[in-house]
């Protein structure tokens, strides 16, 4: 027989007041903005920007005091396990780790944005329209896993451009960290009582009565939450053994991108038929998770055909890369200075040749009287002959 659990555990570790995170904010973007200019990284100087105004916003908007909520602190875990992950695939190819140190401010904003935006315009429009500054009020609540998604997916096409990578080569090393961040955030999901299944049978299920709230007894329900902890665990395994099954560094390119979409957005599909209805309308088939999901799913497959078929080799750029292409250029350049020599010297032998030939064929005539002869190199009549 399944248990019964009561799930009542407060979302909020601990209380923090406005100013003293207003002084953390301020003191990363001080932070960002000297590394930036010491280092001269454009990057850091517009994640200085972005700290400064987060700071501006949470000095105007946000209550006297702020509770820390455990999901916060798993998005700390995210962003540095996500890290570790990113840097162990990273310079297991021989690249430098300060690649995916640099990639930590696009994979914030990306996530942190993307997740807002994506929740505002799949879930939450007409809030928005209505109190556009809540918009801003990211401690609220509101953060969409899709849109944290398609956060990452520009910012590791902009990293990506930026440093002469190739795409797929950074997608195929997040991997890792995508399926590691998919799972946390759903324990966090788990601890704010938020994101729940729909009523089982009643013999078992979670209760979650901060989630309502204004039923008594709150019913039983399906742990949606659990079902996708366990989702992210199995992808991530999935991940690690395909990773090893394909040689790790002799894996095609795209492989371990495409199967994550494809492993991951399959479950997804699957336990949106658990979870509380979140439609489009009462009558459309499908929740919006579901709609959402289609996209990645097919995107997956698709991409495990595509690098199965074309099987480029996984190869991180490094500088390393660079300096044996300029030697090789610099030891190509004097056998090509030496071939051009020789080329010349030949040209120079075959005109003198023509000319010597030349000069055989023709008569040799003395130029001042040249004139005396007709064409048949007969000598013409003088003038004053008779």
């Amino acid at each position: 027989m399944l248990p019964t659990v009561d799930w009542d555990i407060p979302p909020i570790m601990t209380s923090l007041p406005r100013s003293a995170v207003v002084a953390v904010l301020g003191g990363f973007a001080g932070i960002s903005f000297i590394y930036g200019l010491v280092r001269k990284e454009k990057d850091q100087l517009w994640s200085g920007v972005f700290f400064a105004v987060l700071a501006a916003v949470v000095a105007n908007y946000m209550p006297e005091s702020y509770g820390i909520r455990y999901y916060s602190l798993l998005f700390v875990f995210v962003f540095l396990g996500g890290h570790a992950l990113l840097k162990w695939q990273i310079t297991r190819a021989r690249g430098p780790a300060e690649d995916a140190n640099d990639f930590i401010i696009y994979g914030v904003l990306g996530v942190l944005v993307g997740a807002r935006l994506g929740h505002v315009l799949f879930y939450d429009l007409d809030k928005a329209l209505a109190d556009p500054a809540w918009v801003l009020k990211i401690w609220t609540g509101g953060l969409a896993s899709h849109g944290a998604v398609l956060g990452l997916i520009t910012a590791m096409w902009l990293f990506c451009k930026r440093r002469g990578i190739p795409f797929l080569e950074g997608a195929d090393r997040f991997a890792f960290s995508a399926a590691l961040g998919a799972t946390l955030v759903r324990v966090g999901n788990l601890l704010n009582s938020e994101i729940v299944g729909k009523p089982t049978d009643g013999t078992w299920g979670f209760r979650f009565p901060r989630f309502d709230d204004n039923i008594s007894p709150a019913p039983l329900r399906h742990p949606s939450q659990i079902y996708e902890i366990a989702l992210g665990l199995f992808v991530l395994l999935c991940l690690y053994l395909i990773d090893r099954k394909l040689g790790r560094e002799k894996r095609p390119r795209g492989v371990m991108i495409a199967a994550f979409f494809a492993i991951y957005f399959t479950g997804r599909f699957g336990i949106e038929f658990f979870k509380e209805y979140d439609g489009i309308s009462p009558d459309s088939p499908l929740r919006m998770g579901q709609i959402l999901s289609l996209p990645g799913m097919l995107l997956g497959y698709y991409g495990l055909y595509w690098s199965f078929k074309n099987r480029l080799p996984a190869a991180w750029p490094t500088d390393e890369d660079d300096e044996e292409v300029d030697e090789r250029d610099e030891d190509e350049r004097p056998e090509d200075d030496e071939d051009d020599e020789e080329v010349d010297e030949r040209d120079e032998d075959e005109r003198d040749e023509d000319e010597a030939e030349k000069a055989a064929d023709e008569p040799a005539v003395d130029p001042d009287v040249e004139g005396e002869f007709d064409k048949d190199g007969r000598l013409k009549r003088s003038r004053d002959s008779s």
